[in-house]
């Protein structure tokens, strides 16, 4: 049941996503992606209010988080996934644990994509 909840949610964050995007587009242009900053910030804001409420309340089942956290809010953007992840480490006292992770996200998944994009257009 989880793998159809996360399905469901999943759907809705990608489609909020696609709308936010061109809605940035038409307003802001392509010079600059707002949109992508927008929807990171956004979505990152959403999991803090989300899991904030989650810790604090008893009001939801574990088919609503799941649906929420990794459907919808995962749809949205995995950005707020990796927000939550280096605050997490932070609040456990692993700060420089959350400081690698979030330098070594950033620099080794740019590498990745700037490195495979190379190899793929060298080869076809």
């Amino acid at each position: 049941m989880g793998y159809l909840i996360v399905f469901i949610g999943s759907g809705l964050g990608g489609m909020i996503r696609y709308a936010v995007g061109m809605l940035s587009i038409r307003v802001f242009g392509t010079n600059f992606p707002f949109g992508t900053l927008g929807i990171n910030v956004l979505g990152s804001a959403l999991m803090g209010i989300v899991v904030g409420v989650f810790t604090t309340t008893n009001l939801t089942s574990q088919d609503t988080k799941l649906f929420l956290t990794t459907g919808v809010i995962g749809g949205f953007t995995t950005f707020s996934t990796f927000s939550l992840d280096a605050a997490v480490l932070c609040e456990r006292g692993q700060h420089l644990a959350a400081a690698a992770y979030v330098v070594a996200s950033v620099i080794v998944s740019l590498m990745a994509l700037i490195l495979t994009m190379m190899v793929i257009r060298r080869h076809l």
